[in-house]
């Protein structure tokens, strides 16, 4: 297809396409219509602790309560857990510190516990890579730890119900019951109607703050990222990708691992398109495409990600469902740029999508403590911690010191104003360059199982999350598995 052709064949699939989608005067609210909902008694749940979000930081918080013997419900509005990690990422970065960068530096496996045990389940499933030395790039990340997100799916689903965890699944977080200063309980929708589930302590695991958002809690929306949905691909070879990198010398990520059960194949690579035809870097760039990727199978490549920067916050309704249809356009432009520059891709297809477009941050909630860029990348550590954590995903801009690691406090998790809540993940830290670490997915995945055990043991001793002795709360999470330096 000539150049001319193909830019006319993506104008049809363009982001300037008129739509039927609302605009800011066309929601078809008139001014001041309401509606008075009639009041109505409802079924009421109650539990010990109750995290909202089954996605990457729930699956450990609510593991994590279960195991403490708090009586645990998950909510989830989606029909599996796993969330970011199984939608969004490439890989898990990362459970090492940043050990390659600087010679000398010990290798340290520096989270641990629950986010460890999911990996470990997974690479007996076969469904991960293991911890794959990076070849290429170390000043970025030492290992990738891919996973095949099907199998993540019912790994974390099935670890879940061996703990005994109540999991609320397609189910919608509604609403906050508050009693002053105390989330009493919180409102879910479901086909099976509305309900009430009261509890004693409560997680916000949600990525978008909803919980603490209908809490009341102090929350900005900074939309300060690029929004995106990734896509996997079937019909291809990561090694015909390395080839087509290769030809061009465009390789800047390589990592050898365990591929289709067998050890030292190609596992994750990232190319850089100023070497690429121009052509393929031009439309690649349109469209917002990283040229990263993972697998954990021979023919298939598990995340292509797509990319955009949305004009108003993702948790805009209307600005999300115009953005859903643009990034699906990308991705169909995707596959053809794949189908015709990339040898050995000629009959790719869509795999997989993520049900929804997939976020880096929605909701910042004011927290007790904010981790600031300096507390991380000078390796702080703090008396109130819950785990440690290496890796910087503005590597090599930004590098926790010395390959070594910093401290996320147990008071960052905190709620501001709110005495039995606490958030986890995406929702923490308003610096974006403390936040591009503290985000990433092992990282809230410790920071969930830290939040579950503080919640359970919140439960347990009937006291606030400022009232916890943190001594108690390390004893539990070092009988959890939690690695701490020192």
């Amino acid at each position: 297809m000539k150049r001319r052709d193909f830019s006319k064949s993506m104008l049809a699939f363009g982001l300037g396409s008129q739509s039927a989608f609302a605009q800011d005067n066309e929601t078809g609210l008139a001014g001041g219509d309401y509606y008075q909902e009639p009041g109505k008694k409802i079924p009421v749940r109650r539990f010990d602790v109750v995290v909202a979000g089954g996605g990457t930081a729930g699956v450990a918080a609510a593991l994590a309560a279960a195991r403490q013997g708090a009586r645990t419900m998950l909510i989830e509005k989606k029909g599996y857990t796993g969330g970011t990690v199984t939608e969004g990422g490439t890989a898990l970065h990362s459970f090492y510190n940043l050990w390659k960068a600087f010679p000398g530096v010990e290798k340290r496996q520096v989270v641990q516990g629950i986010p460890l045990e999911i990996v470990d389940r997974l690479i007996e499933m076969g469904g991960a890579t293991g911890h794959a030395d990076q070849t290429v790039r170390y000043d970025y990340d030492s290992v990738c730890t891919a996973i095949d997100t099907e199998l993540y799916k019912l790994a974390t689903m099935e670890i879940l119900d061996e703990a005994g965890v109540f999991m609320a699944l397609n189910t919608l977080l509604a609403g906050a019951i508050m009693d002053g200063s105390r989330v009493k309980g919180v409102i879910t929708e479901s086909r099976s109607g509305r309900e009430a589930v009261f509890a004693d302590a409560f997680i916000d695991c949600t990525a978008y703050g909803d919980l603490c958002f209908h809490a009341g809690a102090s929350c900005s929306e900074p939309n300060d990222y690029a929004v995106c949905n990734s896509i996997g691909l079937g019909n291809v070879s990561m090694d015909h990708y390395h080839e087509f990198l290769k030809a061009h010398d465009a390789i800047s990520e390589k990592a050898i691992g365990r591929r289709s059960g067998k050890d030292g194949q190609i596992v994750r690579l990232s190319g850089r398109t100023v070497n690429l035809p121009g052509e393929f870097a031009e439309e690649a760039a349109k469209i917002g495409m990283s040229m990263t990727t993972t697998t954990v199978h021979d023919n298939y490549l598990m995340f292509i990600k797509i990319n955009m920067k949305m004009p108003a916050s993702p948790t805009d309704r209307d600005a999300a469902a115009r953005t859903e249809l643009d990034l699906r356009r990308r991705q169909y432009r995707a596959v053809q740029l794949f189908r015709k520059f990339v040898p050995g891709c000629e009959k790719a297809f869509i795999a997989r999508t993520s049900p929804t477009l997939n976020i880096r941050r929605g909701r910042l909630i004011q927290c007790d403590y904010d981790i600031t860029h300096e507390d991380v990348i000078e390796a702080r550590h703090f008396d109130d911690e819950i785990m440690v954590y290496g890796f910087h995903d503005s590597a090599p801009r930004y590098q926790v010191k010395n390959g070594g690691t910093y401290g996320v406090p147990f008071r960052a998790l905190r709620v501001a104003g709110v005495n039995n809540l606490l958030a986890c993940g995406m929702l923490i830290t308003s610096d974006h360059r403390a936040h591009m670490s503290t985000r990433n997915t092992v990282c809230s995945m410790g920071q969930g199982q830290g939040a579950g055990a503080a919640a359970a043991l919140c439960s347990l001793k009937k006291c606030t999350t400022r009232e916890l002795p943190y001594r108690d709360l390390r004893n539990a999470l070092e009988k959890g598995g939690v690695y701490f330096e020192g």
